[in-house]
């Protein structure tokens, strides 16, 4: 009987399982007539798409006919399950699976990440946080190749994290998501303890948030034609809203008669009560009537919840048309709204309640942008007598 191997393969933006073996007509004719299969001269081999219904048509066609190898897909697929995040199992990028092919996770770091990985999802971690942390985690455990990360010392861990500074150039911020993902795998799944709390963590540099000024926010409203991607932006100003909380809005939500938008499930799964502007209620009656949303406040072309990255794209296009040449994404409109309610006097305590902040240490840098006490400083310049 033939021998045929079965490989994962990344080939014309998609993944497909490539088929090996030595070149025989009459088995050459067999493979021929499985359903989508095709000839890549690129790797010299025959593949079909990697979906389950295509290894059972190949299967099918192969029984009793040959010997299959399959080592290196199951392991493969192994990867995939584990690595690919639930909502991107359908499409994986060129530089994902690719990398999944020359460097897999051996069968301890493997089962390591699945462990850290559930125990985020036990944790009820932010998307972004659990994206983060596992990002820097699997970064981590590739490099380590057949050595196991159960194995790694605090030493060990040390010197990777000066590799990253040194040798690869990461910012401070990324050292440090790096820092938190390590001591969650040997604090939280591996019940070390506080061993790992005195690792050394470099300086975060102190920046402080970019701020729209009041002209500047009519101006990106008005140059926002369409209705819908006008009503977010004054959604996200009117009430500090992070664009998570944007996108997560449903209509149930918004509280015409106590002028409250209840937001829910926000970071750090907080619920909050925010105040509603006016100005935004006649927005959003109008956009009701023309888009008629069913669920969520603002739904994509199809249904469902909007995409948070078509959200920065609507402010950067917008901020192209307004010519404001502040660098800053959606979360400028969050800073902004935030500025303004130091700058009209309200208390720092409730701008905190208002904004979700856990520590007031994270409101407080709003008083290094506001410009409430800093307007009645005068230059020594003016004071000049020319």
């Amino acid at each position: 009987m033939e021998t045929v191997t079965l490989n994962p393969l990344y080939h014309r933006g998609a993944e497909c399982i490539g088929i090996f073996f030595e070149p025989a007509k009459a088995f050459n004719d067999i493979i021929k007539k499985i359903p989508e299969i095709k000839w890549s001269h690129t790797n010299q081999c025959w593949y079909i798409p990697c979906t389950r219904e295509h290894y059972t048509h190949l299967s099918n066609a192969l029984q009793n006919k040959a010997i299959i190898e399959k080592d290196a897909l199951r392991q493969y697929l192994q990867q995939r399950k584990a690595i690919v995040p639930v909502q991107q199992q359908v499409s994986v990028k060129a530089s994902t699976s690719k990398m999944m092919i020359t460097h897999p996770l051996n069968e301890e770091n493997l089962a390591a990440f699945t462990a850290f990985k559930n125990m985020l999802a036990l944790k009820k971690y932010s998307k972004n946080t659990v994206r983060n942390y596992c990002n820097e985690f699997h970064h981590l455990l590739r490099l380590l190749n057949k050595r196991s990360v159960n194995d790694l010392n605090k030493q060990h861990i040390m010197s990777y994290l000066l590799w990253l500074l040194e040798k690869q150039g990461c910012s401070a911020m990324h050292a440090h998501t790096a820092v938190n993902a390590i001591k969650f795998y040997c604090e939280q799944v591996m019940k070390k303890g506080k061993e790992f709390y005195d690792l050394p963590r470099p300086k975060k540099p102190v920046k402080l948030p970019s701020v729209l000024a009041e002209e500047e926010v009519i101006t990106l409203v008005q140059k926002t034609k369409n209705l819908k991607h006008r009503a977010m932006m004054m959604a996200g100003y009117s009430a500090g809203l992070r664009v998570s909380e944007i996108v997560n809005l449903k209509i149930n939500d918004i509280d015409s008669k106590r002028m409250m938008i209840h937001n829910r499930a926000a970071k750090g799964e907080k619920d909050r009560m925010v105040p509603f502007s006016k100005k935004l209620l006649e927005t959003l009656r109008e956009y009701y009537k023309e888009y008629k949303p069913k669920e969520y406040l603002f739904e994509g072309q199809k249904g469902g919840m909007y995409s948070s990255r078509s959200i920065q794209l609507i402010l950067k296009e917008a901020k192209v048309k307004a010519e404001v040449k502040k660098k800053g994404s959606t979360h400028m409109l969050r800073h902004s709204y935030a500025t303004y309610l130091l700058e009209a006097g309200t208390d720092i305590r409730i701008i905190q309640e208002l904004l979700g902040h856990n520590s007031i240490k994270t409101t407080m840098r709003y008083t290094h942008v506001s410009k409430k006490s800093l307007e009645k400083v005068e230059s020594p310049l003016d004071k000049l007598k020319w």
